[in-house]
């Protein structure tokens, strides 16, 4: 069903231990379809004791204004498409048999009462500002975002990126701490995009870094004449980085 690459070995370990997973889904990205959001769902739920699905949905406005977008504007699109999608995430659970599926989403507002995600977010806010190199790479990060968006040819100001990477900083705590910040110990972040930030990040070359027990797993459909997945003892685990291409 799917194609699973952890991003590192030491996210390799994690398949057999991780007892959370957190799938991030997304906004504005048509990738997260009802069947594909159904599927994966399926797939998290059988692999893990325990599961979230991340959705970024206020902060979107984030990027959005990047874009051009007064922020009230902002605010009532990013808010409107956050409905969609936990609607979407919604539905597919409960085709699962999931009797209360917004208890498994993770969106801005539950994350905002969550004490574990405030410290994490104050925590990479604090080495963005101090950290050069950190802060350099947040906003490449942010960059090649706002390259997916705006007209070919078009490069982001530092006034837009220094919008866009509050995006990107909110998102953070939950590469660096998922399971923590869910209650639930050591967890993979599933997502179906390598994205070069992470691939730093996991790999322990920045300032700021994940806990040990938290890791990260590219998670995509399988092409038709794919060979089967690689995978210790037969488990399969499955999904972009929440947001980070919105």
């Amino acid at each position: 069903m799917f194609e699973i690459e952890p991003l590192t070995e030491r996210c390799r370990g994690l398949l057999t231990t991780a007892a959370h997973a957190c799938v991030g889904v997304s906004p504005f990205n048509s990738y997260f379809t009802g069947p594909r959001l159904r599927r994966l769902a399926e797939w998290a739920l059988r692999r893990f004791p325990h599961v979230h699905f991340f959705v970024p949905d206020t902060a979107a406005a984030y990027t959005l204004e990047a874009l051009g977008y007064a922020p009230s504007r902002a605010r009532h699109k990013a808010q409107r498409q956050g409905r969609y999608v936990h609607n979407k995430i919604c539905t597919a659970l409960r085709e699962l048999g999931v009797r209360d599926p917004a208890n498994l989403i993770l969106d801005m507002g539950r994350l905002h009462e969550s004490p574990r995600y405030m410290r994490l977010l104050d925590e990479a806010h604090l080495c963005f500002h101090q950290d050069e190199g950190f802060r350099a790479a947040c906003l490449d990060a942010s960059r090649w975002v706002l390259h997916q968006k705006l007209p070919p040819g078009t490069a982001p100001d530092q006034e837009q990126l220094r919008s866009a990477v509050r995006y990107f900083l909110a998102e953070l705590p939950l590469f660096a701490d998922a399971g923590g910040i869910a209650g639930h110990g050591s967890s993979l972040f599933v997502y179906h995009q390598r994205v070069a930030f992470l691939e730093r990040f996991f790999h322990r070359e920045l300032e700021w870094r994940p806990v040990d027990g938290q890791g990260f797993l590219v998670v995509h459909d399988r092409t038709p004449d794919a060979p089967e997945a690689r995978h210790p003892a037969g488990t399969a685990p499955a999904g972009e980085v929440a947001g980070v291409d919105d």
